[in-house]
């Protein structure tokens, strides 16, 4: 196996991702293992990690398995060589755009669900603090 090659159990280690969520992620084709090893190990490269990465940060916002799906299309698109041109570029640019605000606008309900959150424990240890105190 070359250094640039990682079995799964690292790239669990490293995504933080269980081996059986990694499996789930290929078996949907979120992710595909770069090869594989001639005892049939599934092997991974950095730019497998990345991947996994970005579905990792878009789970815990909502985003469902073919959200994902569209945007890691979109993403590969735009990166490939050579790269889109033109319309297919801006029609691919438009929804990546469009997942960022996606993200922002979930992120900034979060923030709220949070704050809220905060101001009750703090209700609740308010509430202990005065009940330690009678």
């Amino acid at each position: 196996m070359s250094r640039e090659h990682m079995q799964i159990g690292e790239v669990a280690a490293r995504t933080e991702l269980s081996l059986r969520t990694i499996r789930h992620y290929e078996e949907t084709g979120l992710v595909i293992p770069s090869a594989r090893s001639q005892g049939g190990f599934r092997l991974y490269t950095e730019n497998d990690v990345a991947r996994l990465m970005v579905i990792r940060r878009m789970k815990p916002l909502g985003f469902t398995l073919d959200q994902m799906r569209d945007l890691l299309d979109a993403t590969d698109r735009l990166d490939a060589t050579p790269p889109p041109e033109g319309g297919e570029r801006e029609q691919l640019l438009d929804r990546v755009r469009h997942f960022e605000q996606a993200a922002a606008d979930r992120v900034a309900d979060l923030r709220k669900q949070l704050g809220r959150a905060e101001e009750f424990a703090g209700t609740l240890r308010e509430r202990l603090d005065g009940a330690g105190a009678a």
